[in-house]
Formats: structure tokens, sequence, C-alpha cells
């Protein structure tokens, strides 16, 4: 058996088969390096900061592969301008390889309406502001949703939620200023109740209970009786019952009397008018206040100073100064006499003490 291996025609065939093996894999490695391009490499251009319109034909002419990628917007850069890029500037790649380029956008991206209809106008302000729009005219509507935004107008035109919007768009909006006062009910009698439906709406009232005669639930049934009655006031948001059937009005008139003996209230005018009488406005009564009584002056009466005269020599007889009697007070009934005549009206008041005058001595 070991002969036969070592024969030649054996070891040729394993020669050639040897041979045929490398060259397959030499010719793939050679294959390999022409379509991967191994050993060619070129530098990345720096478009950081141009257009994407120039940043594009740099790369085309490079001989590199793109693609362009938007990011959020931002005001402090040019619209199209290339923000970011990979691989970067410093980078060599193969010819023919991808480069990503993000681009800043023309503007800021559309936004989402959100859903604030028939939410209070405080909190709908303050959503239709956090989400990037702006409020412009406030227009009020009478609805029994009083403070309720009822529409959002952009350009004039109703928004639904959801609606994509550019950012910071300027929007009107209408708000509900609640029911009016006193109006008149408009009258229904013979539409069908499809149409009574949308002229009680469109006065901004409610549909109360709606009575079919058959019983049955047909919107073209014929509104033969109404109540509040056509022509009475109320304010709006009032309900109001209806009565429908498939046959006209005329010919349900005992219906009609009988309705109406339950729901419209007669006025009873045989009794006579009352009659008020006015009451007199007399006028109060004005009391002066009591006259003030002047209180009566007080006299201070001063004491006078006693007066000396030298004494007179009369030689030797030495007689002793003859004394002079002390002077009396002087009465004050001649100084009250001027205004006795008020104190008596009043009555006698008492008069203060009166001090004595001191005495005059006269020494001869």
């Amino acid at each position: 058996m070991l002969k036969s291996l070592f024969n030649w025609k054996v070891l040729l065939n394993l020669v050639v088969a040897i041979g045929v093996f490398v060259g397959l894999v030499w010719l793939t490695f050679r294959w390999l390096e022409y379509h991967t391009k191994h050993g060619q490499e070129i530098p990345v251009p720096n478009v950081i900061n141009k257009s994407v319109y120039d940043a594009v034909k740099i790369l085309e002419d490079t001989g590199l592969e793109y693609e362009v990628d938007s990011a959020e917007y931002n005001p402090k850069y040019k619209p199209f301008q290339v923000l970011k890029m990979h691989p970067l500037s410093s980078s060599r790649v193969k010819p023919g390889s991808l480069v990503r380029i993000v681009v800043n956008p023309r503007t800021w991206a559309p936004i989402t309406v959100p859903d604030v209809i028939n939410k209070y106008s405080g909190l709908a302000f303050q959503r239709l502001d956090q989400v990037g729009l702006k409020i412009g005219d406030t227009i009020y509507e009478p609805s029994i949703q009083k403070d309720a935004l009822l529409r959002v107008l952009y350009k004039g035109n109703a928004v639904n939620p959801g609606s994509r919007l550019p950012r910071f768009s300027v929007i009107d909006v209408v708000v509900g200023s609640g029911p009016m006062r006193n109006i008149s009910i408009p009258s229904v009698v013979g539409l069908s109740v499809k149409e009574a439906r949308a002229v009680i709406l469109k006065s901004m009232f409610e549909v109360g209970l709606v009575e079919h005669e058959d019983g049955s639930k047909d919107e073209s049934d014929i509104i033969y009786y109404q109540d509040p009655a056509s022509g009475d006031v109320r304010d709006q948001g009032m309900q109001i019952d209806l009565w429908a059937s498939k046959r006209t009005p005329a010919e349900l008139r005992a219906k009609v009397e009988q309705l109406n003996a339950i729901y419209r209230m007669k006025v009873d005018t045989s009794l006579p008018p009352v009659h008020y009488d006015e009451v007199p406005n007399h006028p109060e009564p004005s009391y002066d206040p009591p006259a003030a009584v002047p209180m009566p002056k007080k006299e201070v009466f001063k004491p006078e100073p006693t007066k000396t005269e030298p004494a007179k020599n009369n030689g030797a007889t030495g007689t002793k100064p003859a004394s002079i009697p002390a002077e009396k007070p002087k009465s004050t009934a001649a100084s009250n006499q001027g205004s006795g005549n008020k104190q008596a009206t009043t009555g006698t008041t008492q008069q203060p003490a009166q001090k004595p005058k001191a005495k005059k001595v006269v020494v001869e």
C-alpha cells in the first residue's frame, strides 16, 4: 500500500490539487483587495458651517457618499447650515465611504394643536402657550359654557385638535361669554323633530323632553306642541319640551287644548285691581340743641401794698402815732350788677369768698 502511495501518478495529482487550491486562494484575496480598495484611503473634507448645497458638492467631488439628516431648529444658526458630520474631518476613509451630515432646518418643526375645546379658558391658554402657539385676539361669543374655549382659529379658519401648525403661529380663540338673559323662545310648532332641534340649538337653548304620540323615535314627526310657548322670554340654556306626532297640529286641537290646561296658566281678570295708597311723606322734625349758658367770670382781687410815710418828729412830747382804722372791703354787689340780670334768669350762683384788703397804716 505504501508503494502505491508513492506512485508518480498519485504524486502528480496531489501536486496539481495543491496548486489549484493555492491559486484559488490567491485569486480570492486579489479580488477582495480590488473590491474593498485595500490600501486606498482619502481624507474626509471639512464641511461644517457650510451650506448643505456646498457640502454635498464637496463630498461628491471627493468621491464620498453622503446622507443628510436634520436636527431640531436652532435660531442661532442659518437655515440649511451643516452643524455636525460623521466621520470627522480629521479621519481618512476609503473612496465611496458614507459621510453623515446633520443640517439645521429652515424653520421650527410643525406642532400638533392640543385638544382644548370646551376646556376652561385659563387652562387652555396655558396649554397652547406650552406647545408654542401664540394667542392673538380673544373673541367672546354667547354660550351657556361661560369662560370655556369654543373654537381655535388660524388665519380665520377653524382648526381641529390634532392639526399641525408652524411653531409660534398666532391663533385666535373664541370664548363663551355666558348665556344671554330674557331671550324670546323660537316657535318650532309645525316643524319636524330634526328641524326643531336645529332651531333650538341655534338659539342657544336645550332640547328637553321629546314625547312622540305613537311612542316611536322618528325624527320626521311633526311638532304640535311646545313648552314654554313661543314668544316667552327665558335665559339661554333653558330646556324646551316638545310633543310630536305624525298628524298635523290642526288634527290634534283637542290634545293641544288639554296640554294648555296643564302648562298654560290663565290669569283671572274678573277681580278688581288692587289699589295701593301712597303713604304721605312727612318731614322729620328738627330739634335745635339748647343754647350754651356762659359761665360768670371770677374777679380776682389783688392785695394792695402797704404804704408807709416817714414819722414826723413832734419834739419831746413823744406822742404815739394815731392809728387809722382799716378800710372795710368793698362790696361786690355793685360790680355784679351788670351781670346780675343774666344770672337771675339761670338761677342764683354762689359767689366766691372775698379776701379782705390789707390795712393801710399812716404814721405821722
